[in-house]
């Protein structure tokens, strides 16, 4: 009687199956001699060009031909919006850019907010890549032992980084304003309100720390790849040796996780340099100019001044994109080299 029973349940399964994979084939199907036809046409070895045909058609309206309006508009000058109503100027706006009496000094550059913003963005990136690989360095190293509730702890970091960055910026702003959260606390505790976004280095201190919060689980994630990929028979070996742990790290550990952590820092070098919406959100660049970045100023020049400088702000981009495909090459090296390794 069982095994009457448990035929039917399979029989029943398997026409519950049938009928669920019914519409999929009738599709298939129906889609079968179009695609046939087209493939008798082009031949097997171009499909796949048919295939990424959408893909590359919308990578070209919307990357690469405003790549190319980018440039030819940082070639022009004067105030109009329309391509052809504007003269042509040259290398006229990169000279005004890059004019500075001394470099190391934004005051002595013609366009001082420029070199600011260059400035600015050195500043973070050095402290932010810094303090963000050696966190998620640190916490990748812990959430690989075997510690209680590890996956919990894995998605609890991993979380800001699912949050827009617009979401992340304001809830830090509600907590760090002169009534906000961390002045509540400060207050009840005896301390006096700390006007956190008046002060310069409090602004970029909050800058730096609300972008490690924000990205450092993604990060985390990547060493936590590499750190599960290195061979447990080394860690046993250096074990039964009897090496201290310090060592492990630095003879074991460490090597292995170089190609990964390359890439890490490169990955980070490359937002860095990016960086705009969670500042422009949480201190809008101020106070006054102590945290606007290079994008802030692309987007100042371009469409917040009083007068609206489209071709200045379109070669500050260009500069801005040649340093970025230069981090980039940077990165596939990288991972090419951990690919080969």
């Amino acid at each position: 009687m069982q095994d009457a029973s448990a035929g039917e349940d399979h029989g029943l399964k398997a026409r519950l199956t049938e009928a669920a994979a019914w519409p999929v084939r009738l599709v298939f199907k129906i889609l079968e001699w179009p695609f046939a036809a087209v493939q008798r046409v082009v031949g097997v070895p171009r499909m796949p060009w048919l295939f990424l045909a959408p893909n590359l058609l919308f990578f070209g309206i919307f990357v690469v031909i405003p790549l190319f309006i980018n440039f030819a508009y940082s070639l022009t000058g004067g105030t109009q919006l329309f391509l052809q109503d504007r003269p042509f100027t040259g290398t006229e706006q990169y000279g005004f850019l890059l004019d500075c009496e001394r470099i190391t000094d934004p005051v002595t550059c013609r366009e001082d907010r420029f070199w600011k913003g260059i400035y600015n963005t050195a500043t973070f990136i050095f402290f932010q890549v810094t303090f963000m690989v050696l966190f998620s360095l640190i916490t990748a190293l812990i959430l690989n032992r075997e510690i209680r509730a590890r996956g919990f702890f894995r998605a609890v970091f991993f979380f800001p980084v699912l949050l827009s960055p617009v979401v992340v910026a304001l809830i830090w702003k509600w907590i760090l304003l002169r009534d906000g959260i961390l002045n509540a606390f400060l207050v009840s505790i005896g301390f006096d309100k700390i006007l956190f976004f008046v002060s310069p280095e409090w602004s970029m201190f909050w800058a730096v720390f609300v972008s490690i919060w924000a990205n450092m689980g993604f990060y985390t994630l990547i060493l936590l790849a590499g750190l599960q990929a290195i061979p447990p028979d080394l860690y046993e070996a250096a074990e039964m040796d009897g090496t201290k742990a310090e060592r492990v790290f630095w003879r074991i550990t460490l090597p292995l996780l170089w190609p990964n952590l390359l890439v890490v820092v490169v990955l980070a070098l490359i937002k860095g340099v990016q960086v705009f919406d969670e500042v422009f959100v949480l201190t809008g660049g101020g106070p006054g100019t102590a945290t606007q970045f290079i994008v802030q100023y692309i987007y100042t020049t371009g469409f917040v001044d009083q007068v609206q400088n489209f071709g200045l702000a379109a070669a500050a981009s260009v500069v801005l994109g040649v340093v970025l495909f230069f981090l980039t090459m940077a990165q596939l090296a990288a991972t090419r080299r951990r690919d080969d390794a």
